[in-house]
């Protein structure tokens, strides 16, 4: 057995481990785990700040008051065009880790954070010019390519009996940078400070995050960019399927972590200070419980966990509409929250399934052990980040339905009916391509498809 090497190679500087095989449980249980959890701690803390400083205008926002001539329409604008930009960097942001490394990668798009915080720090005043804002607040977006970055990098570092937690708690981690940074929000606006004092507080994170992530964290040499993996999984339908499911979820979670404030604002008449006394609980507890819908997936299956998520979904989604109709803020506020915690949770179910079904499709081909595992960390690792660009452009979706429902008809109710819609279908893709059981007549089984047997996803 060879425990992980951190030594230089000999053409590229940095910390590059020269084996890793997380599958063998020896190599596992004596070093890997060790060195998986670090790597994974300071992914986590690079990843937070990203996504906080990607959802930051979801606060910003709220400091934006009628001297800034902004209408809500506006603002929901600015958070849309910051939604589109982290979902569009998240391709390339999937493959620079294997160009990069994982760590160096890590140490550059942290680093990154500080163009857009030091920007939004500068014009952060009234009189700024409406376009100035939204193309600070797209900028704002890269921080949302750290995710599919971090997320590659951390699928290379455990087994597949572990993905589903390592993959929840990292993403999950990640999550909660959207609920911290509205606290300190709140705390800001509560103590009277301005957006800069805010701005100001990250930008000292940021660099700690670059630094830890220089100092701590690993590459893996094995860990190439390979064009035929993502050739393949583009020409997968599962990666499109996955990608409509993760619209579902992560994309109603980002999209409602943007828009909550500005719904209970723009609909509900609160103030700053009263929105954002709310704003921040739906994202804590949808990012906190997501580690928990990837242990669930584990044991359940994710496509079980998946299918009987997205049903609660259309449930609370169908208590919002009632809720907006009767203008009724505590039962709106507290199924707006009970669907957060569905997403956070469909979140982890959801990213377990991608590894288990290319894993299933391995076996299906015949492969075995580590021929098995390492195709199904291939088609996984370049499935993961147009499956996260999908779904992240769900966000924008959400944003931009929520503007034109307030233009239309003065209230979010029918945007709420779409989501409500779309979950059902959700529900009903989820079944018929994963859970649906062929039937088993024998006598109807035909020799060709005794040779293409119906592949099982029911456990992925």
């Amino acid at each position: 057995m060879t425990a992980p090497s951190t030594s230089p190679a000999a053409s590229r500087g940095g910390r590059w481990i020269e084996h890793w095989d997380p599958e063998d449980e020896a190599f596992w249980n004596e070093t890997g785990e060790k060195v998986a959890r670090r790597n994974l701690l300071f992914s986590v803390l690079s990843e937070h700040i990203g996504f906080s400083i990607w959802t930051v205008w979801s606060v910003m926002v709220l400091f934006m008051g009628p001297e800034y001539g902004l209408t809500p329409a506006d603002k929901f604008f600015i958070v849309s065009m910051a939604t589109l930009v982290g979902a569009i960097v998240r391709i390339p942001y999937t493959f620079a880790v294997a160009i990069f490394g994982g760590r160096n990668w890590t140490v550059v798009s942290a680093s990154l954070l500080l163009v857009p915080t030091v920007a939004a720090f500068l014009v952060m005043e009234p009189g700024t010019s409406f376009s100035t804002f939204l193309v600070c607040a797209m900028l704002a977006g890269i921080g949302g390519g750290n995710f599919a970055s971090s997320m590659t990098n951390i699928n290379a570092f455990f087994p597949l009996r572990k993905k589903g937690w390592a993959l929840g708690l990292n993403a999950g981690g990640g999550n909660v940078g959207v609920p911290v940074v509205q606290l300190i929000g709140l705390a800001v606006i509560g103590a009277s400070g301005g957006p800069r004092v805010l701005l100001g507080i990250y930008i000292p994170c940021i660099v700690v995050a670059a630094v830890l992530a220089a100092v701590k964290m690993d590459n893996i040499t094995s860990l190439k960019n390979d064009t035929g993996a993502a050739k393949e999984a583009v020409k997968d339908a599962h990666t499109w399927i996955m990608s409509f499911l993760y619209i579902g979820t992560f994309g109603s979670f980002i999209g409602y972590s943007f828009a909550f404030g500005l719904v209970l604002q723009t609909q509900f008449g609160r103030t700053p200070l009263q929105a954002a006394y709310v704003t921040f609980i739906g994202p804590l507890l949808g990012s906190l419980i997501r580690p928990l819908g990837g242990a669930l997936a584990d044991r359940y299956g994710g496509a079980r966990i998946t299918l009987w998520n997205f049903v609660a979904m259309v449930a609370a989604a169908g208590v919002i509409v009632i809720a907006s109709v009767q203008e009724s803020l505590p039962l709106f506020t507290v199924a707006f929250i009970a669907l957060f915690v569905l997403t956070g949770i469909g979140n982890g179910s959801t990213y377990k399934m991608i590894p288990g079904i290319y894993q299933t499709k391995a076996v299906a081909m015949g492969l075995e052990g580590e021929a098995a595992a390492a195709y199904g960390r291939r088609l996984s690792g370049a499935a993961m980040g147009i499956i996260g660009a999908v779904g992240a452009l769900g966000g924008l979706g959400i944003n931009l339905a929520l503007r034109q429902s307030f233009l239309s008809v003065g209230s979010g109710t029918g945007a709420f009916l779409a989501f409500l819609a779309f979950y059902v279908v959700c529900f009903a893709v989820t079944w018929a391509v994963y859970l649906r059981r062929p039937a088993s007549n024998a006598s109807t089984v035909t020799a060709a498809t005794e040779s293409k047997p119906q592949l099982s996803y029911a456990e992925v």
